[in-house]
């Protein structure tokens, strides 16, 4: 199996650039952001506070998180629903930040990434994906771009979906979550010691996966 672990901060595009090598190169993409977000929506329908780490672990025991692909498109499952539009909502991506810093949490995720990349060719993305999940990664990529570009970036897709919002206030988001990610004490987000290193703040998304693809051996 050929493992390809793309690792970097929230908004970087690794989802985007992820899905692209996957499909390109004939892997299966594997979204963990998607998969922890997931268990973040789950813990909302509840009414769970993200602080309450007894009961976020409670619950994330007790749900079913699978993936599947209609019409080549992947799809997250909450207990076989299809919530693959509700876990992009920005209070799921906020809730995500801060439950997946729960040991036990991670630990119910890690296992069933693990399991997945021993049996397929995977392009997986994440926070910790190289260093944590996939150690032995065959390739390993760390994606990141400047504050500013991640914001600018988020910034117009949400514009583009009809939705009011506020640079300033999504760079601080940003900003906030990428001192969360980077100084958790469990699987804080940083670059492995094997990773290659592709900044792209200045590139588009066909330069990066361009890059990423020549970087396959």
């Amino acid at each position: 199996m050929y493992n390809i672990a793309i690792d970097g901060p929230a908004g970087a595009g690794k989802s985007t650039i992820a899905k692209i090598v996957a499909k390109e190169l004939g892997f299966i993409y594997v979204d963990t952001g998607a998969m922890y977000r997931t268990l973040a929506l789950a813990c909302l329908r509840e009414g769970i506070d993200q602080s309450d780490e007894e009961k976020v672990v409670k619950k994330c025991n007790e749900v079913e998180v699978s993936l599947g692909y209609e019409n080549g498109t992947q799809k997250v499952f909450l207990n076989g629903e299809d919530v693959s539009e509700d876990i992009r909502k920005e209070e799921v991506g906020n809730m995500t930040s801060v439950i997946a810093v729960y040991p036990e949490v991670r630990e119910i995720l890690v296992a069933l990434q693990k399991e997945f990349a021993s049996k397929n060719n995977v392009v997986m993305d994440g926070r910790d994906i190289g260093t944590v999940v996939l150690p032995n990664a065959d390739l390993k990529v760390y994606l990141t771009a400047s504050v500013e570009t991640r914001a600018k970036r988020r910034y117009d897709e949400l514009v583009e979906k009809g939705i009011d919002c506020d640079l300033k206030e999504i760079e601080k988001d940003i900003a906030d979550r990428d001192y969360r990610d980077m100084n958790r004490e469990v699987s804080p987000l940083k670059q492995a010691d094997d990773a290659k290193l592709v900044d792209s703040s200045d590139m588009c998304i066909e330069e990066v996966v361009e890059t990423i693809k020549g970087l396959v051996k």
